[in-house]
Order: structure tokens, then sequence, then C-alpha cells
């Protein structure tokens, strides 16, 4: 008796994650139009390829796509086939996703594959519910809901597992999305569009919703602001990374801050604000030494990859892992309850070379040794935390 392979849906988001990198924060509506104007680069149909390729590496599904770029390409770009189900318009839409995602559904395929951000996740929400299990590429540029794998490879290993008839949790996750308009102004206003059902083998391979901090990490947070501010060189350029950690050191600087996004700061002066990765790099171009300062997102643990496409491989490979002083309270240590800070920049190679412990700058006297992981099990592990 031949036993039947994972029946495997795909939809791709094109435009999700433009607006990461171009310091737009989002690409819905208009943002996507802006970002493209601003030079940003569609990645969603390259990360689904990445998917792809690992688990084709130790499984082959039957595959069904969207076509185009919601889809067919990224089966392309992976060296596979797959049987399309659909087209869409000129450019996608929410309509085209929730069509998309409601034609695999009636496909009869086992799980639903999708590239894209909240937005997607809420469209897909609302089209299939709970009619079939799915499961998130990451892409976009918040990702607050829990329907992600970590990162692409992360996302084939989990249907690894499916297809080789291993036996994987099914668990419920929130679907969350925020006000982009709100977002943009430095506010986060996020409310719960309802909840999918994923493959939640591993917590190393999902993504966790994203948490936020209590009043009693105030005064931690203003401590190590204290122990940052001090240290400051001359003539040096400063990437001060987005959250409300790395906000606390630019209050004791006394400096304007974007309190989600990306300030450039030199001899305590913001020389540019909320900037994007081309102006990040066209500064850093006079040869003058660069650092900077980050955190990274509560309860989730991502460094690099989500909400701060700014820090893009070229950034981060200009400033150096060396260079990189990362700020954190125990407190949003624990929270992690020993899972590993994650890296997720677009660019695997660079993610192992971020992989191991790195200091994290605690309080004004107090430093641990944390551990940085890619979600391919190849940086720290839960027990060389310190914290």
């Amino acid at each position: 008796m031949t036993k039947r392979r994972l029946k495997l849906g795909l939809l791709v988001n094109p435009l999700a994650g433009l607006g990461g990198s171009v310091a737009l924060k989002g690409s819905d509506g208009a943002a996507a139009a802006e970002a493209l104007a601003r030079g940003a680069q569609p990645r969603a149909s390259e990360k689904a390829a990445r998917a792809l390729r690992y688990l084709a590496a130790e499984f082959t599904p039957e595959l069904l796509c969207w076509g185009g770029e919601m889809g067919e390409a990224a089966v392309a770009e992976a060296g596979l086939q797959a049987r399309v189900v659909g087209h869409p318009g000129e450019q996608s839409s929410p309509t085209d996703t929730a069509e998309a995602a409601r034609a695999l559904a009636e496909s009869g395929v086992d799980l639903l594959l999708f590239a894209g951000g909240d937005g997607t996740a809420r469209d897909i929400c609302a089209a299939v519910g709970h009619q079939l299990p799915v499961l998130g590429i990451p892409a976009g540029c918040k990702m607050h809901s829990g329907v992600y794998a970590v990162n692409p490879e992360a996302a084939g290993r989990l249907l690894a597992r499916l297809g080789r008839g291993e036996l994987v949790n099914l668990d419920e996750a929130e679907v969350r999305d925020i006000d982009e308009d709100a977002f943009r102004q430095g506010r986060v206003v996020a409310r719960t569009y309802g909840t999918l059902r994923v493959p939640a083998e591993s917590q190393q391979l999902l993504q966790q919703v994203k948490s936020g901090g209590g009043g009693s990490e105030e005064l931690a947070r203003t401590d190590l602001a204290a122990r940052i501010a001090e240290e400051l060189e001359d003539d040096t350029w400063y990437l001060m990374g987005s959250g409300s950690t790395v906000e606390a050191v630019m209050e004791e600087l006394g400096l304007a801050n974007t309190l989600l996004g990306v300030d450039l700061v030199r001899n305590e002066t913001v020389v540019a604000a909320d900037v994007g990765a081309d102006q990040i790099l066209a500064h850093l171009a006079d040869g003058a030494p660069a650092r900077a300062v980050i955190t990274f997102i509560g309860g989730q643990g991502h460094l690099f990859g989500r909400g701060n496409q700014q820090f893009s491989p070229e950034v981060i490979r200009r400033v150096g892992r060396d260079h990189m002083q990362v700020v954190a309270t125990r407190g949003k240590l624990r929270a992690l309850e020993g899972r590993p800070l994650l890296v997720d920049t677009g660019d695997p190679a660079l993610d192992l070379e971020l992989c191991g412990l790195i200091p994290v700058l605690t309080g004004y006297e107090d430093q641990v040794l944390y551990p940085v992981d890619n979600g391919r099990g190849e940086g720290g592990s839960e027990a060389d935390a310190q914290a």
C-alpha cells in the first residue's frame, strides 16, 4: 500500500514586508506603493522558496499553489513543481489572499503554508478560520501573531516532520495585528482578530506572541540607560534601535526618540531620525566607527528580523557583531523562559555568524551572557543562558 504524501497549499503575499527596510513600518494600503518608490525589494517569495527547499531536502510533498508571485514563483525558485489552483489580479490585494486561501482549502490540502505578515494572517483567518491547519513563513514587518515559524527554514523543518508522519501537536494560536497609522506615530494599538490552528511541535520552531513589559521594569531600564549614556564615544555613529528599552537610553541623553524606528546619533545629537537601511549606509559611508544599541521583542526574543528591518544584512555587517550592544532588563530575559534570542535577517549565512553567546547589559553594573540562535538549532542552547 502506497503512503499518501502530505498535500500542501502555498500562498505568498508578495507585498509583505516591503515597508520594513525603508522605515515605513508596514506595507498595508498605500504604503506598499510608497515602499516600492523608495527602492524596497520584495522578499516574501524568496523566503517561501527557502522554506520549500529545506522541506524538499527531507521530504517531497504534493504542492498546490496560487499563481504568479502569490506562490508559483516561489515554487519555481525552489526547483519544485506544483499544481496552480488560480491566479491573482495585476497587483495582489487582501481580496486575492482571501480568495486564494479559500480555493486552496477547498482543494483538499492538508495544511496551508503562507508567507506574509500579520495582515496576511488576518485575511487568512477571516477566509478559512479553523477549516484547516496553517503555518506562516515570517515575511512581514510586524508579526505580533503566534502563527509563524521563527524563520523560513524552521517552517520547512516543521513540515518535514509532518511529512514523515511524526506526531506533531496542533495548537490554537492568536492572530494579532496593529494599527499601522498609529504604529508610524510611535503608538502600538494591537488587537486579536481570532485564532488559527498551527502545528506546534516545538517552541524553538514556532514564534511566541509578542508581550509588553510592566511598570516594575522602569527603574531597571533607567539604570542601564545611564550606563550606556556614560559610555558613548565621540565622533562615533550610534544606531539607536526601536523599543522602550532603547527609548530609555535616548531619554537619558535628552534626545527625541523614534520609539518604533531607528535613529542615528553622533556626538549626542540626533543626526537623522527614523531612518531606513539605505539612509544608514549612506551616513556610515564616511568610515567613522559605528555602534548599535538594540533590544529584542519581549516574549518573542527576536533580535533582528521583526519590526527592525532597517538593520539590513548590509547594515549589520557594516557595524559588526562585536559592536552591537544588546540591552534588556533581567525581567525581560526571564520572560523568555530560557528560550534563546532569535535572528532572522533574511541572510542565512549572517544569521549563523550572529549565533552564540552575546553580552546583554541588564543594569548599570550588571551584564549577562545569553544565547543567540538562528532557529535551525545552530546557535546557543537553553542550557547556555546565564540570566
